[in-house]
């Protein structure tokens, strides 16, 4: 891998961004609209926003980032600009790591947002720091991003890149312990959940959410999330294809 290239790609893609309002607008503004139209349907039981809306907070950015970063992803590679590119002296290390820097970097303002809405405008209740909320929130969005990148390999089209959302985000959302802990799942499920990285993305929402300082688990839980992201980047740049069969 070479940094100079990396930031170029990186460049090379947030221009892009620049010209494309409706997935800027996909990426930081559904987020906000999301969890304030979450904040209202819950307008007369504020406990229960504050309950799930700390781990909705981490889950929104991981889905607008994986729909908006395969699609994107994908039409580089259909309109033969990823052909083009790695007939040049481009590593497919550089190309992944450009995309997930600039990404990146819309999923850091996209954090900043979201987090500030949530806490500040929508009264948000956590016991923890908001800097530890804008933490994983941020590294759910890279992890989102990585998925994205690592699932436009195998789609031949933008429609099949969408439908890769019912078998990659939706089995992770039901299991996550959104809605019942996962210690209450049936064995096999509470196993699969278990493996899932987006089940450590909510736990690790909640630990902020209950406790005041940062504990064992949420270390735990960010460095796995974390390390999630890396590894399918990681496989996304072994897997990634030149054009689409």
């Amino acid at each position: 891998m070479n940094a100079h290239r990396t930031l170029a790609t990186a460049a090379r893609v947030l221009r892009q961004l620049r010209h494309d309002p409706r997935s800027i607008a996909l990426m930081l503004l559904v987020p906000c609209v999301m969890l304030l139209l979450l904040r209202y349907v819950f307008d007369g039981s504020p406990q229960t926003f504050d309950s799930i809306g700390a781990s909705l907070l981490g889950i929104f950015p991981l889905i607008t980032m994986f729909l908006v970063t395969s699609i994107a992803t994908l039409r580089e590679r259909t309109s033969g600009t990823l052909e083009r590119l790695l007939a040049m002296p481009l590593a497919k290390g550089d190309l992944i790591a450009g995309y997930a820097l600039a990404f990146g970097f819309v999923a850091v303002i996209q954090s900043l947002l979201a987090t500030g809405l949530a806490l500040w405008a929508l009264g948000l209740d956590v016991t923890g720091s908001a800097w530890l909320l804008l933490l994983v929130a941020l590294l759910d969005a890279l992890l989102g991003t990585a998925l994205g990148l690592f699932v436009s390999a195998f789609a031949a089209s933008e429609f099949q890149a969408v439908q890769f959302m019912p078998a990659v985000i939706f089995p992770q959302l039901l299991l996550c312990g959104l809605f019942t802990p996962r210690d209450n799942m049936a064995p096999a499920l509470e196993a699969i959940s278990n493996a899932l990285p987006m089940s450590y993305a909510v736990d690790g929402m909640n630990e902020v959410l209950h406790h005041p300082s940062i504990t064992g688990a949420f270390v735990r839980d960010a460095v796995i999330v974390a390390g999630c992201a890396v590894l399918v980047l990681a496989l996304g740049a072994v897997t990634l294809r030149r054009r689409t069969a």
